[in-house]
């Protein structure tokens, strides 16, 4: 299924190249998109076409108001990332997410924080945590990135990562970093990856360039992994993929279900 998507840099609506984002060399960052539109216009547009499961992602600091002006718009049809600890996510909760995306916290000197996951799961409940594993390729491994996706961790996406974080979460949203917002095609070993081995609902972003994208996730993830469609979306302005046709694949699926 199509999921959409509100990242949120310095408070708009952008389309960035993860692969480009340095804090250390602000200028390397490469932008696809910078949206006119408040969030407000594209939450609305999602709750409109009933677009379940999309992300609203904020990319550094200065974006919270953004953020609680889409979820609003649209109380528990979004979730929400970036930032998010055990101290907030309860208040991310309250302010309309369905669940709360947690990365960066949840590792520390490239380790998965047990105590932490644990923490916050009896917080919020496995029902309302999205662990977010986005990942970039080393070798012939992809390992977990944090910090903005600047930082390796230790962490593998395997079957033993992806089984042992499934009993601690309800979802798992995975950036294929390296492919992320270039529109050249999806990670589709990554992809392979994540259908093989994940035991629950997984969304993977990175890449799509078409519907032909979309139609090949959805038949190597076997309804289990969802894809994220950002720069190459029309509404994002992008060419490969019109909003109303992604739509429009979901509600076939719907129905066909």
């Amino acid at each position: 299924m199509f999921r959409p998507c509100i990242d949120l840099h310095d408070g708009r609506v952008k389309q960035i190249v993860g692969s480009s984002i340095n804090d250390s060399q602000p200028s390397s960052l490469h932008t696809n998109f910078i949206s006119e539109k408040p969030p407000a216009w594209f939450a609305k547009k999602y709750r409109q076409d009933n677009l379940q499961g999309g992300h609203v992602i904020k990319l550094g600091k200065g974006n919270d108001e953004a953020a609680l002006e889409a979820l609003s718009t649209w109380p528990g049809g979004l979730q929400i990332g970036g930032g998010i600890n055990a101290k907030n996510a309860s208040s991310w909760i309250n302010a309309g997410a369905s669940h709360v995306i947690i990365t960066s916290w949840l590792f520390q000197e490239g380790k998965i924080d047990t105590e932490r996951l644990k923490h916050i799961q009896k917080k919020i409940g496995k029902s309302r945590l999205v662990i977010d594993l986005s990942c970039r390729r080393r070798g012939d491994d992809y390992f977990v990135v944090t910090d903005r996706w600047q930082t390796f961790t230790e962490i593998k996406i395997n079957s033993e990562t992806l089984n042992h974080l499934a009993k601690h979460c309800d979802e798992f949203l995975i950036h294929g970093v390296d492919v992320e917002g270039l529109s050249q095609g999806i990670d589709e070993t990554l992809v392979k990856i994540i259908a093989n081995h994940c035991p629950i609902t997984a969304t993977y972003a990175g890449g799509a360039q078409s519907m032909e994208d979309l139609y090949r996730v959805n038949k190597i993830g076997q309804g289990r992994v969802h894809l994220t469609i950002g720069s190459a979306l029309d509404i994002f302005g992008g060419h490969g993929i019109h909003y109303n046709d992604a739509v429009a694949f979901n509600k076939e699926q719907k129905s066909s279900n």
